[in-house]
């Protein structure tokens, strides 16, 4: 059974268990010499362009049917709604199922909803609640579909690729994120939003073509889960007995919450700060992204998912976002983007590595929906402590807070770590340069298993 280091290999600062998982460092796209690999990857760049349309096209919609920027707030929780209430159910589903099975039927499911809304909207008898049905339904899929995705990659690639394809998946989504709004923005001025709808339902055939065209006697083999009660009690409890991946978790919980705010800062330092417009928010998103995209490259180059790149990376993105919050001009906030991005990124890509490498495959899709309903619902439970620290206090103290939060709590928890692995902080030069690492406290000479 070709399952991949599972839970002896966690990237745990310990003496006995090294954070680096067992990979090589080898070129920036070495995961795409994997034929099954490469597919799912052609096919996620077509998708998550269209995602991304589909994302600009469906608030254009909402905001034009009811002129409420409130409703379009009520769409985006929608999406939202299912991962947080159903999340954890769903990485039981996906433990038991096949995932090339299920991803061909979520693909399918969330392809049907884009297209659906396309011929609503195209024949003229779109409503809102049209959209929020869809939005809903969006999300549903959603809950089977990110663990499955998430999961699925280290069947595609095995143990020594995932930190590189982990990465790959990274710098995908954040090309789209660059190229799909502008897309978008053409489609609607010149067609209308019905044609951004269909092209991102149609931009799921992409995917399914991949899935399809894979060879399964090239894919690991991982064990599923059978079924039984008490699966998903299991799996928090998998979890609580790791201090690796549960105190991971939490700092990605306290990033995501607190630190990655961004619509609400960005848009209230464009208008209210620097005065400047719409067009200083897009140019803010656009640097932020091509920070993060530069991240996801460097990580996937790195090769490795230690647990002090996980922290410091934690640490540089709190400290920018509090260093950024008192910019002076309009241009320098501007640049502070690219690092915060970066770093950002560095986090995710470091984070989402180690659960995974740190996990049993039997109880993958559950600790990654976890990880999965945690991340992606800080930001609904962040997005109104920051909009009341904003009102109250200014931007600039919204944005200072949030950073200030997430750097704390990764020294906390850096800490916290180093403790239960009976390490200490080691920081030094080595060849002109400086490093920090961790080092067990009775074997010193063991630089190279640090964490």
């Amino acid at each position: 059974m070709s399952t991949g280091p599972g839970a002896d290999s966690a990237p745990a600062p310990t003496p006995t268990t090294p954070d680096t998982p067992r990979t090589r460092k080898s070129s920036m796209f070495s995961s795409l010499k994997v034929r099954n690999y490469r597919l799912f990857f052609v096919g996620q760049v077509v998708s998550n362009i269209g995602t991304w349309m589909q994302r600009i096209a469906q608030d254009w919609l909402v905001l034009s049917l009811t002129g409420s920027a409130t409703a379009v707030g009520v769409t985006t929780a929608l999406q939202f709604l299912p991962m947080l209430l159903f999340g954890l159910y769903g990485g039981v589903l996906v433990d038991r199922l096949p995932k090339r099975r299920a991803l061909l039927f979520t693909q399918s499911a969330m392809g049907a909803t884009g297209i659906a809304l396309a011929v609503l909207t195209l024949t003229g008898h779109v409503q809102v609640w049209h959209v929020y049905v869809a939005a809903f339904a969006m999300g549903l899929a959603t809950v089977v579909d990110n663990p499955a995705r998430q999961t699925f990659v280290s069947e595609m690639v095995g143990p020594d690729q995932l930190q590189n394809a982990v990465s790959m998946n990274s710098a995908n989504f954040q090309s789209a994120r660059l190229i799909g709004p502008a897309v978008a923005g053409v489609m609607i001025t010149g067609v209308g939003t019905g044609w951004a709808f269909l092209a991102n339902g149609l931009s799921f055939v992409a995917p399914l073509v991949g899935l399809l065209m894979m060879r399964s006697r090239e894919l690991f083999a991982v064990e599923r889960a059978p079924r039984g009660k008490g699966q998903l009690r299991e799996g928090l409890q998998y979890v609580a007995g790791r201090p690796e991946l549960i105190w991971t978790i939490v700092l990605v919980g306290f990033v995501s919450t607190f630190g990655f705010n961004f619509p609400v800062y960005l848009s209230a330092f464009a208008d209210d700060v620097f005065h400047a417009g719409a067009g200083s928010y897009s140019l803010f998103n656009t640097l932020m992204a091509v920070g993060s995209l530069a991240g996801a490259l460097l990580a996937a180059r790195r090769g490795t998912a230690k647990m002090r790149v996980l922290v410091v990376g934690a640490v540089a993105f709190g400290t920018l976002e509090m260093v950024a919050a008192v910019a002076p001009s309009l241009w320098l906030f501007a640049l502070f983007m690219i690092p915060i991005g970066m770093f950002g990124m560095t986090v995710n890509v470091t984070a989402n590595t180690s659960v995974q490498m740190g996990t049993d495959p039997a109880m993958r899709g559950r600790v990654m929906s976890l990880y999965m309903m945690v991340f992606m619902g800080g930001s609904p439970v962040g997005a109104p402590i920051a909009g009341w620290i904003t009102d109250a206090y200014g931007v600039r103290a919204g944005l200072a807070a949030g950073g200030a939060i997430a750097a704390a709590a990764a020294v906390t928890i850096g800490l916290v770590l180093a403790k239960v692995g009976n390490l200490r902080l080691s920081v030094g030069w080595n060849r002109g340069h400086p490093h920090v690492r961790f080092v067990p406290r009775e074997a010193q000479e063991r630089l190279a298993t640090a964490a």
